[in-house]
């Protein structure tokens, strides 16, 4: 009887252990998201989850078309951002060396929050505005434009039309999949009993 209780003991301080890791985990770059999201006017929410998503806060993560660290920015996206806010020296790096700028959480959340504004400003005011800003991210401007086209003077497509729009696959998920974590987030932080993970 008395092994079990503390097999029992050991089990509780081993799950505890556990879930206060995870907390650590998901939230050591949460300082450096507010900061940065604040500076670029995007939701740390947002960013939050697509760091969820795309790679579960690990910066050294490299995705399989050319994607960079915890928020999976390609280099072109990086390009862009240094062309437009980088002195020529970090220009240079940037051209010459994606993989070391882009490794470092802080350059990585920062160009990403720069490239989730470029999305707000195209989609500035319609519902739905994440799941459009979202497509931008993952497939670009260009096909996001073409989901949220409509007719002159027909009203804003609904977040669930838009996403019905998204005809690739794995877009259609990845917008999905983080406004689900997303809406989700937003309930925890209303009703703390409410874990943030897998969306429901």
């Amino acid at each position: 009887m008395k092994r079990l209780a503390i097999i029992f003991v050991v089990l509780i301080l081993a799950g505890c252990g556990l879930y206060f890791l995870d907390q650590y985990w998901i939230h050591r770059y949460d300082g450096v998201i507010a900061q940065e999201a604040a500076r670029y006017h995007v939701d740390p929410d947002l960013v939050w989850s697509i760091a969820y998503e795309e790679t579960y806060f690990r910066p050294w993560k490299k995705g399989s078309h050319g994607e960079i660290g915890l928020m999976q920015v390609t280099p072109g996206a990086l390009q862009d951002w240094a062309s437009a806010n980088a002195s020529a020296a970090n220009q240079q790096r940037a051209a010459s060396d994606p993989d070391s700028v882009l490794s470092d959480p802080r350059k990585n959340i920062q160009v990403a929050c720069w490239y989730l504004q470029k999305a707000a400003e195209d989609y500035p005011d319609p519902p739905g505005r994440e799941a459009r800003m979202l497509a931008y991210y993952n497939a670009g401007p260009k096909r996001a434009e073409a989901w949220n086209k409509v007719e002159n003077g027909a009203p804003p497509l609904s977040e669930e039309d838009f996403i019905a729009r998204i005809d690739i696959a794995s877009t259609k998920a990845y917008v999905t999949s983080i406004l689900g974590r997303y809406h989700q987030l937003k309930s925890a932080k209303n009703n703390p009993l409410v874990r943030v993970g897998q969306p429901q």
